[in-house]
């Protein structure tokens, strides 16, 4: 049966506003490589790519357009950043609620983690527990997300910040399930990275993300700028130090076509509707005996984690499959949320929503899964 309720939107938003697709079937055969000519083809791609820097610092308040760089998701950004400030024996301090995306970067960078386990969607725990072990001494390095993709817990990254800023202490924030539905003030923050993907929150196609990033230059991929093409070394400025061999300028234009969306119908909207979503879904099924929600009236966004007594998450998530709704089992590629949680011995089921979800869909949620806990 084909999924006629998606909310696997924290995996991908799969619904695009219909310009994405548009721009991106019009990008095949009009644009060429940015930087590679200075022919028509080249120079409206240069247009397009420009244009989507500009939107991404418009919307997440970057003052110079050269640090917002193109990756291919936001796994790749997170690399190229904790590459760039992880080295082996580096002390690490990291949130309890991190996606491998992040841990495993580190791990292969011979980091020592040091782990900021907090109570779910209690913020104030969360602060407490990244300034004690700061003030502990020996962090070189703090990488948290801004919200977890298993239970939508918004963590207090501006405060985070502002603690690593007091202490000098350089910060990679993974925004991958923030960014489009929560304010991300990048020069305000004044973190050293901020990574997300294109293809969640912002709307676009798949194979697309964002870095955004203070002045470094020593990217994990060498090869063709487009600039400064008699050194065998990579240009020393941003973007291009980051920003070796050919651009995905199809991807780009979609992306440029969601960025335009969500700066349209606004952040603020975009997330006080998924909170309020969320909010139903949360309520309805907390009231159904043998269901448990792992949810909160605060400190979550647009994700929800529960699970049934009579049936283990992945038969749940096949049988809403069966029944036309897509959300997603497991452990959510992030074990050390589950362990943080107490939820590692068998995952949860993760309902996620997206600016085109309704409540109509949350009404089916609902719905089916009080007929599989009843039976």
């Amino acid at each position: 049966m084909k999924n006629n309720v998606y909310l696997d939107n924290a995996a991908t938003t799969l619904i695009k506003p219909r310009a994405v697709a548009a721009a991106m079937k019009n990008a095949v055969g009009t644009l060429a490589s940015p930087g590679r000519g200075g022919h028509a083809a080249s120079m409206r791609a240069a247009e397009i790519a420009f244009d989507c820097r500009e939107l991404a610092a418009q919307l997440f308040n970057v003052s110079d357009p050269s640090n917002v760089i193109f990756t291919s998701n936001a796994t790749h950004g997170l690399n190229i950043a904790v590459k760039a400030l992880a080295k082996r024996g580096s002390r690490v301090l990291v949130s309890g609620y991190e996606h491998n995306s992040v841990m495993r970067p580190l791990r292969a960078a011979g980091a020592e983690l040091i782990i900021a386990r907090s109570e779910l969607f209690e913020p104030e725990s969360a602060v407490f527990e990244f300034e004690r072990r700061l003030d502990a001494g020996g962090i070189d390095l703090v990488v948290t997300t801004a919200m977890s993709n298993v239970f939508g817990f918004i963590l207090p990254v501006e405060r985070v910040a502002a603690l690593c800023r007091e202490r000098g202490v350089p910060l990679i924030i993974d925004a991958s399930q923030s960014a489009g539905s929560l304010p991300l003030d990048f020069d305000a923050l004044g973190a050293d990275f901020i990574a997300m993907p294109g293809h969640k929150g912002l709307y676009g196609p798949q194979g697309t993300g964002l870095l955004l990033c203070r002045d470094y230059t020593d990217g994990i991929i060498q090869g063709g700028s487009g600039s400064n093409s008699l050194s065998d070394t990579m240009p020393d400025f941003l973007p291009d130090g980051l920003e070796a061999g050919t651009h995905n300028m199809p991807g780009i234009a979609g992306l440029r076509e969601g960025l335009k969306f969500v700066l349209s119908r606004g952040v603020a909207q975009i997330g006080a509707h998924a909170a309020r979503l969320i909010s139903i879904a949360r309520r309805e099924l907390a009231s159904v005996p043998g269901v448990t929600v792992f949810g909160s009236d605060r400190a979550q966004g647009g994700v929800l984690s529960f699970t049934l007594e009579n049936l283990g998450c992945e038969d749940i998530a096949e049988r809403l499959n069966e029944r036309g709704i897509a959300v997603r089992a497991g452990l959510h590629c992030a074990p050390e949320a589950h362990r943080t949680a107490g939820t590692i011995s068998r995952g949860t089921v993760r309902a996620s929503v997206s600016a085109f979800n309704t409540e109509r869909d949350i009404a089916k949620l609902i719905s089916v899964v009080k007929r599989l806990q009843k039976f």
